[in-house]
């Protein structure tokens, strides 16, 4: 019977996690790639553009592709004839992988996880539990399947339960069309279609890690009814022109990847879980002879692209000199360059201010006529001002907006996706506006910030208030202080009608 040894399985797990956290899988870059080529909405292909530099700097500077480096999800399939020499649980060693994972010093990861979700919502510190499913199969080699995988697309993870005749087809292109941008796409669709709810669920996580070969697909045509669902779900959710970061565009969703299984006859389960720009994964097999070696991928399929031609056009704004004036000639779509004085601040922050306010506290910064930034960033290393600090998804703070506009005379925020319409009313209401950064391009946004210094609710970790300040941060009007919003108008323009199957 082989043997595989504990600490070559926690190092392989713990190299992989940071493998992924700045190398795309090289499929999903040339997915993108051809999206950004075929792109028609300047403003959609520009956010590719800058999510395909930011993958490139990331792969040669070894850099998180994302500011939320997601949660580890590690599948083990351990064969038969194989004995797993472990000191404790397969659950202990695998978090031990994540702990070192996230803890190395030379590019440290930054902690999402929380423990008692129902209470204090604690920060475990080292991204620990890793999410853990188990298998025995055939075989004498232990296979070891690892992703991360971000809150903004998890959050956007759906299930139903069909009637057994119903098109699962229609019923994914109508939640997809109720998602939002929050999933930061284009990104992949995983479906899981069969067995119970929970495997259905599975399924769909399972499928995000096949091959992206749709190019192929649509090159060969359908060869059974699992690629001709496929086809069809592709092409409708494209047609939603729903496009790159919810601006409207052409290609909404790269690839779309199910798997299924039997079920029982009365049922027919689905569920549907996007990935998004920052798609992360990577496997590898145990043999006995020593830990994993993951081969860099070849950097030829990373496109070198130039940012400088998409931003020829922008408006450059000074942060410090924020008006009623500047902020009312700010339009939906316009692109701008910010330099000056920004603050941090997401929901533990925005929870933490509106309660001080509530008490008739005074807020530890002052606001008025600044700019916010729904960011979380990652731990500096070396010379870096900042980690990768990426946008956050919006909507979470929308609860917020109203109260914080009108207590502090704050005027921009900058986020990822759309907002709601209550906060779209208060930000009309207050005369401010709502800009985003590309979610994805986490790294890329980091070099535009020159100086960070925590300012305000230090005990928040990653969620604490900095003053940060920036030069040429390229972001996207998404709604104006009239209350127009670019992700109505914008997949509006570019919706289509789906090309007939066949």
């Amino acid at each position: 019977m082989r043997l595989i040894r504990e600490e070559d399985l926690i190092e392989s797990i713990a190299e992989a996690l940071q493998y992924i956290s700045y190398f795309h899988p090289p499929d999903f870059i040339r997915a993108m790639a051809a999206a950004w080529a075929r792109e028609q909405n300047p403003a959609a292909k520009q956010a590719m553009a800058q999510i395909l530099v930011n993958a490139r700097m990331c792969a040669l500077g070894r850099r998180p592709i994302c500011q939320d480096t997601g949660m580890a999800h590690v599948t083990v399939e351990v064969g038969a004839q194989v004995r797993l020499a472990l000191s404790g649980s397969l659950q202990e060693a695998v978090d031990e992988a994540t702990r070192r994972a996230w803890r190395r010093d030379t590019n440290p990861l930054r902690a999402s996880i929380v423990l008692d979700p129902l209470g204090t919502r604690r920060n475990s510190g080292d991204n620990t539990p890793a999410m853990l499913t188990t298998e025995i199969v055939a075989g004498d080699t232990v296979r070891v399947h690892v992703s991360a995988k971000g809150g903004g697309s998890e959050n956007k993870a759906r299930f139903a339960v069909l009637d057994p005749s119903a098109p699962v087809a229609d019923w994914v292109v109508a939640t997809v069309e109720t998602l939002g941008a929050g999933w930061c796409p284009p990104g992949i669709l995983g479906i899981g279609v069969g067995g119970s709810a929970d495997k259905a669920m599975a399924l769909a996580k399972k499928a995000l890690s096949d091959p992206l070969d749709m190019a192929e697909l649509i090159a060969r045509g359908p060869r059974d009814r699992t690629e001709e669902l496929r086809l069809e779900i592709h092409e409708r959710v494209n047609a939603l022109g729903i496009g790159a970061q919810g601006l409207g565009g052409v290609t909404t969703v790269l690839d779309v990847l199910v798997r299924s299984l039997p079920t029982h006859a009365a049922s027919l389960p689905v569920g549907l879980i996007p990935n998004c720009a920052a798609t992360r994964h990577v496997s590898f097999t145990l043999d006995g002879s020593g830990p994993a070696r993951l081969t860099p991928p070849d950097l030829s399929d990373w496109p070198e692209i130039l940012l400088q031609q998409a931003e020829a056009g922008a408006r450059r704004i000074d942060l410090d000199a924020l008006t009623d004036e500047v902020v009312a000639s700010l339009l939906p779509g316009q692109t701008l360059l910010l330099s000056g004085t920004l603050f941090t601040g997401r929901d533990a922050a925005h929870r933490r201010m509106v309660e001080m306010l509530d008490r008739g506290e005074a807020l530890p910064v002052d606001l008025r006529g600044r700019a916010i930034y729904y960011v979380g960033p990652v731990d500096a290393v070396g010379d870096e001002v900042i980690g990768p600090a990426g946008p956050t998804t919006a909507t979470r703070m929308d609860r917020f907006t109203d109260r914080i506009l009108g207590a502090t005379g704050l005027k921009l925020m900058i986020g990822k996706a759309e907002r709601g319409p209550e906060a779209v009313a208060a930000i009309a209401r207050h005369g401010a506006a709502y800009l985003i950064a590309v979610g994805g391009a986490a790294y890329l946004v980091s070099k535009a910030i020159v100086e960070a210094e925590p300012v305000a609710f230090r005990d928040l970790g990653m969620e604490a208030i900095y003053r940060l300040t920036v030069k040429d941060m390229p972001v996207t009007v998404a709604v104006d202080c009239r209350g127009n919003a670019i992700h109505r108008t914008g997949p509006a323009a570019w919706r289509r009608a789906p090309a007939p199957a066949g």
